[in-house]
């Protein structure tokens, strides 16, 4: 059984007394070591209990890629041991560095120091598959040449939907527990692909407890008679067991990312309406897993000394929109980057998008939301379950009953929501969506 064990130390003139806890759920505690003055010192003074991550996401050529090197660099600057990870498939995080390697490069397969403090790293799924999917990949290309196909296709195709994602989590959580960074950059891919890397946890947690074990037992049963009349060979234990193997280095992955004191999402967007539209959807799937949007970064914005006549009707849009976002996302941070004269391309010019966005003292790693997307109380002697769903309208929303879980479906999307012991047996009973906070009524059927 593990003890908590009590460190105390002191500081003139404050005496502090700190925590640690083994195991996966230690949590990010920041505390300043000037009792006298609320101003924070640099995160070199402060005493690191955890990681943070940041969480950068938007639609498809809005600059996510630069905004999220240039936080690295801004981190690194300011004494924070920091890794940036690109988890879109179509990287190209080193070449916002401008390394100037190939065109398809495996450098940045592992992490690749930039500076003393900072690292890039694109997963490679071609290693990943070696090092964490031999027996899944095995089989599936033994699966595809009874079609046919050539090795080289086979190889190809057996890279499934979600591995590069998988891989990038089991990345975090490796250097969660070894603490090698004190904040890691997730440069996420465009949205949609972004909503299946948060809610992957959820759905491989749901299919290691419903389906996993009953498969894998019926096709253990049934393997010998079925391998000797199907023209495909049913998967060996061993392609189960890597199957469990990368379920287990996943494990707390989900509470790091609902954590709001570690997981933090930026959001990227430009003053267009087309992209504001699919930012709100964001801020919906978002929050609709769990994870806690603390910033809006509004990217290539029209600089106030531009006064040609040619963008007079762009700024006119420009300008109406950004109130809009404004008083949409309020009271969520909103900070603008003007759009700049030249291309922002190796590590110079990302210096300068950062001190655009930063300044001089801004921590980017600061938590400065924490209000969960979802949560459980109990009020006037009945249990509710509340989730904030910004921008969802009534005819959208449907929630249902599933064992201990209750469901709620916005639009196409749907969210496993676990509830606890004391809420399980309860059924939903009336809904109300109100000042963008859904309120589940729960009670007995």
């Amino acid at each position: 059984m593990n003890r908590r064990k009590n460190t105390s130390f002191s500081i003139n003139p404050v005496r502090f007394s700190v925590y640690g806890r083994s195991g996966a759920r230690v949590k990010a505690v920041w505390l300043p070591l000037d009792g006298a003055s609320r101003t924070p010192f640099s995160p070199a003074a402060k005493i690191r209990l955890g990681m943070r991550i940041l969480l950068f996401s938007g639609k498809g050529g809005v600059g996510k890629t630069s905004l999220a090197a240039a936080t690295g660099l801004q981190l690194s600057r300011l004494g924070y041991r920091t890794l940036v990870m690109s988890v879109d498939p179509a990287h190209s995080l080193a070449d916002a560095f401008d390394l100037g390697t190939d065109l398809f490069h495996g450098k940045t397969g592992d992490p690749y120091p930039i500076d003393e403090r900072l690292a890039i790293h694109e997963v490679n799924i071609q290693k990943e598959i070696k090092r964490h999917w031999r027996e899944i990949s095995s089989y599936v290309i033994s699966v595809l040449r009874t079609t046919g196909i050539s090795d080289v296709e086979a190889e190809e195709l057996a890279i499934l939907p979600g591995m590069e994602e998988l891989s990038a989590m089991m990345y975090v959580n490796q250097f969660r527990r070894e603490q090698r960074y004190d904040v890691i950059v997730l440069d996420c891919a465009p949205t949609a692909e972004s909503m299946r890397f948060v809610s992957m946890p959820t759905t491989l947690e749901w299919y290691m407890r419903h389906i996993f074990p009953f498969q894998r037992s019926v096709i253990k049963a049934v393997r010998p008679i079925a391998n000797r009349v199907s023209p495909i060979e049913l998967p060996t234990d061993s392609y189960f067991a890597n199957v469990q193997d990368l379920f287990g280095k996943l494990e707390g992955i989900d509470e790091l990312l609902e954590d709001p004191k570690v997981t933090s999402v930026r959001l990227v967007t430009n003053p267009e309406r087309m992209v504001l539209r699919e930012t709100q959807r964001a801020y919906v799937y978002f929050s609709l897993h769990g994870l806690t949007v603390d910033g809006i970064i509004v990217n290539r914005v029209l600089p106030a000394e531009v006064s040609d006549a040619f963008f007079q009707e762009w700024r006119r849009s420009q300008s109406q929109i950004l109130d809009e976002i404004e008083a949409y996302f309020a009271p969520v941070s909103v900070k603008r980057v003007a759009l700049f004269t030249h291309e922002v391309l190796g590590s110079e010019r990302l210096r300068e998008l950062a001190q655009v966005l930063y300044g001089d003292k801004d921590d980017p790693a600061a938590v400065t939301r924490t209000e969960a997307p979802f949560s459980f109380v109990k009020r006037d002697g009945h249990y509710e379950v509340r989730v904030q769903l910004p921008f969802a309208a009534k005819g959208e929303i449907g929630l249902f009953k599933k064992g201990d879980e209750l469901v709620v479906e916005v639009g196409t999307l749907r969210r496993h929501i676990g509830l606890p012991t004391s809420m399980a047996a309860l059924s939903p009973s009336r809904a109300k969506l109100e000042n963008k906070m859904l309120t589940v009524e729960m009670k007995e059927s």
